[in-house]
């Protein structure tokens, strides 16, 4: 299925995000909820980002405003980060991924579907942790870069601090990604994000590398009225990592329709509860 390359980028602080928002009233958004505007984020998209042949779609994913980049590795030897808020948003950095676009019959996926097949977008997937990982030089350090460093493809000399709490390494990340994805990247920013919120392309946005999973590349097919998976009976694929879904709400709703259908395969009244707690015990009986 369609899903997307990505890199993370913290944005300089929250305060600049909410100037480039808010302009005179940006004071009015503070963090820990005292203020009378929530802090600010943002959302960029666009269909035309040109990858030297084709045009691609590239989106700002994840946004969090006031937010932290953490680690979700899964495998050793392989690095992969994500972005998340705390319920305060107090974080001093704003981040979200950048996100370009990639279909099965991608061009850049040829060698994968050589050696692969069906499962060519998942070794690729692994195949950038992998490079992340080596750029960062192991121990969970993140390669980084700025930005305009990242738009120029040159080695950042010096980098800004991040909210990623493990160490970060200045890396060429312009060298990560296959030209075709990184050329996008690069037309997506200039030409559209830089526009739609100016001041977004400057010296002091870290680029932090990988976070490959937007979405699985890969769909575990189900019966569309029963839900259950194709050949697997009792088998409920559901939400993201079975390829359901892109996001977490997006992943929430289709867990709730598979919640119903699970309702319905397995109790003859559909009102009845899904679950009940067995006495004297912990858990629940199924």
């Amino acid at each position: 299925k369609d899903w997307g390359g990505r890199v993370l980028t913290r944005r300089p602080s929250t305060d600049v995000v909410n100037a480039q928002h808010f302009s005179k009233y940006a004071t009015d958004a503070t963090q820990q909820h005292e203020g009378t505007l929530p802090v600010a984020s943002y959302r960029l998209a666009t269909n035309q980002a040109f990858d030297g042949e084709i045009n691609r779609g590239a989106y700002s994913f994840c946004m969090c405003p006031g937010g932290q980049i953490v680690p979700s590795s899964t495998e050793d030897g392989e690095l992969c980060i994500n972005g998340m808020s705390f319920s305060n948003r107090d974080s001093l950095w704003a981040n979200s991924a950048l996100v370009v676009t990639v279909n099965p019959d991608d061009p850049i996926l040829h060698e994968y579907r050589q050696t692969h097949g069906t499962l060519a977008g998942l070794h690729f997937q692994k195949h950038m942790e992998r490079k992340a990982c080596e750029f960062g030089c192991g121990d969970m350090t993140v390669p980084v870069q700025r930005l305009t460093d990242f738009v120029r493809g040159e080695l950042s000399s010096t980098v800004p601090a991040s909210s990623y709490r493990l160490g970060t390494k200045s890396a060429p990340l312009h060298d990560i990604y296959p030209k075709p994805l990184y050329n996008s990247f690069v037309h997506a920013i200039i030409n559209h994000f830089d526009k739609q919120m100016p001041g977004f392309l400057c010296d002091e946005a870290l680029v932090h590398g990988v976070e490959t999973r937007t979405s699985s590349p890969l769909r575990v097919l189900r019966d569309a009225n029963t839900l259950k998976a194709i050949g697997v009976d009792n088998l409920f694929p559901t939400g993201e990592g079975a390829g359901f879904a892109g996001g977490i709400v997006s992943a929430a709703v289709d867990g709730l329709i598979v919640a119903e259908a699970i309702k319905t395969n397995f109790f003859e009244n559909p009102g009845a509860a899904l679950f009940t707690t067995k006495k004297n015990s912990v858990g629940f009986e199924y």
